[in-house]
């Protein structure tokens, strides 16, 4: 069991609302729509009405440092079927890299792929002690972009299960190129650290704010006990 996963929660009945999308940019159609996941009445475009105002604050702070650069949503809020949809796919995606399919794969195979997707990938769990992230309508995906809505290159894309997609990644190499990714990176997390996010140890683009991993953070950065205040949401 990953670590955030003990910290307590003290559910809150905050509602979801829609994202303003118009105050900032979003990748549309929105991309595991277009796979089929099954969001139902749902919409992978909703957040809690607190994490709204603290992405609004956000924006508005990328502005004064990057004036016309937008954050730009790629993912929200995932019902759990959605999450479990996802977690599959990616399963598959993984072992089709090896030109297999993973329902052919032995057991140990399956689990070592699996172990992969689990880096990047919260387990779709219906306890309600153990929410995957974007389930809580706390977390969400996101990137910059530009005035033109064109996204700036960070150097991996949003969802590759590798090493490139952790934070730091770019840090290490010299090249020109490489440490522009990571100014771009690192730009993205001054501005949602400053609207009281907290981002993802393994992934540049997953922040969060108020769920288990945020508590969890929190209480790493702090030395003080956190309480995570958004569970589940009602499917």
């Amino acid at each position: 069991m990953k670590p955030y996963r003990r910290i307590a929660i003290q559910a809150c009945s905050e509602a979801l609302a829609p994202i303003p999308l118009e105050r900032f940019s979003a990748v549309t159609p929105h991309p595991y729509e277009v796979l089929g996941a099954p969001y139902g009445d749902r919409s992978p475009y909703w957040l809690r009405e607190s994490i709204i105002d603290a992405l609004l604050q956000a924006q508005v702070y990328l502005q004064t440092l990057q004036p016309n650069w937008r954050i730009q949503i790629f993912d929200a809020y995932r019902p759990l079927a959605v999450q479990q949809f996802m977690v599959d796919y990616t399963a598959q995606q993984l072992a089709q890299e090896q030109s297999k399919s993973f329902a052919t794969l032995t057991a140990v195979e399956q689990a070592s792929i699996l172990s992969e997707v689990y880096k990047f990938w919260a387990l779709p769990s219906h306890d309600r002690r153990t929410p995957p992230p974007h389930s809580t309508g706390a977390a969400i995906d996101i990137t910059l972009a530009d005035a033109g809505g064109i996204p700036i290159d960070m150097g991996s894309p949003i969802d590759e299960v590798s090493a490139r997609s952790h934070p730091n990644y770019f840090q290490q190499f010299a090249e020109q190129t490489c440490q522009q990714m990571h100014h771009h990176r690192s730009l993205l997390k001054q501005v949602m650290m400053q609207a009281g996010f907290r981002q993802h140890p393994n992934e540049w683009w997953h922040f969060s704010k108020g769920d288990q991993l945020w508590a969890w953070l929190m209480s790493q950065e702090t030395q003080t006990p956190y309480t995570a205040c958004y569970g589940r949401v009602e499917d």
